[in-house]
């Protein structure tokens, strides 16, 4: 198995840019980690800020984590992604995902259903776009190119530009068990937004099930899994678990609406029910920070490495023996330069 890497997780912004983000892309440069990625919600983009702080960098993979599919059609994520990855070396790597209904029907005014079946389309008009064997088409039913109707003087167009790589590595965020075994077969990669190396092994068959598929781009051996791995030392345990718990909250109570929320799901799946569903109720009913207090620390604990240093040394091995390639970190520079010390 090949060693586990590092990445930097950034994340996106909250009221306004975080102030030491350069310090942090720096510093994870210098220590080895293999790559720094953004992400965006509703607020900031994750292809700006990538392209920004990425620019002070020579060796890093530049990922986003991830860049929702309803914010750009899929030709114009295919020109972002063919510009940036000229500009950055061929260092780009392009995590997509659907988001939820809340935000693509909210914030972006399209419409959520079917969003295995837009994945497919999409990731397959972005992989045209950037062979440029020929002008891009698509008959399908979700980004149909040529448009059909219209004017009628819509034509097949190949992109001007001519990209550096053919083949862009593309990573797909997913949590329903479809969804995975999808992002196994279509995608060079999986972004699970919750990781739990105690509580992935449902997950290894969905996995290869994809992996099983006609066509499947990848197998086990050569498909990335990127992990989040949130990181907090501190000699209290409960205080570090402090520190998660308001983020838990959201998105197992607010991240979604109560009949549809896939990150209620997945720690639905880990084995807390009860405690999903304590959190959810509370938070729906408006009481933020009493769902937040009601958030085990077992549950952090599964999918974060909390407390002293050696109790993080300790309960790392588990994520070093699971199927995650890279570990995204979040945190200080001396949280990165524990993280150096402990994997690198």
């Amino acid at each position: 198995m090949a060693s586990l890497k590092l990445g930097l997780q950034l994340g996106y912004w909250g009221a306004q840019p975080p102030a030491n983000a350069p310090e942090l892309v720096s510093e994870a440069e210098r220590l080895g980690f293999d790559s720094v990625w953004t992400a965006e919600a509703y607020g900031s983009d994750a292809l700006t800020p990538l392209a920004w702080w990425g620019s002070r960098t020579a060796r890093v993979r530049l990922g986003t984590a991830l860049c929702q599919l309803s914010a750009r059609t899929p030709t114009a994520m295919a020109m972002a992604a063919m510009t940036l990855d000229h500009l950055t070396g061929g260092r780009l790597v392009l995590g997509l995902g659907v988001s939820g209904p809340q935000v693509v029907e909210g914030w972006y005014g399209q419409p959520f259903p079917q969003p295995l079946a837009r994945t497919r389309e999409y990731v397959s008009v972005v992989r045209q776009v950037l062979a440029r064997q020929g002008p891009v088409r698509n008959d399908g039913p979700h980004y149909p190119l040529p448009y059909p109707g219209g004017t009628g003087l819509g034509k097949p167009l190949k992109s001007i530009v001519h990209p550096l790589r053919s083949e862009i590595p593309i990573v797909l965020g997913a949590e329903g068990p479809k969804n995975v075994a999808l992002a196994a077969e279509i995608a060079d990669g999986w972004f699970p937004i919750f990781f739990s190396p105690n509580h992935m092994g449902e997950f290894a068959s969905f996995l290869q099930e994809g992996f099983t598929r006609p066509g499947a781009r990848r197998s086990a051996e050569d498909f990335e899994v990127i992990a989040f791995c949130p990181v907090v030392v501190d000699d209290d345990v409960e205080r570090a678990a402090d520190a998660f718990r308001p983020m838990l909250a959201l998105y197992i109570g607010g991240m979604g609406a109560k009949e549809m929320n896939f990150h209620f799901d997945v720690f639905v799946r880990m084995g807390f029910e009860a405690d999903a569903h304590k959190i959810q109720d509370l938070y729906l009913e408006g009481h933020k920070d009493e769902a937040a207090a009601v958030v085990p620390t077992s549950m952090i604990e599964n999918m974060a490495l909390i407390g002293p240093k050696e109790k993080i040394r300790d309960e790392l091995a588990a994520w070093q023996e699971s199927i995650a390639t890279t570990l995204l970190v979040a945190g200080s520079p001396d949280t990165l330069r524990l993280m150096a010390e402990l994997v690198l």
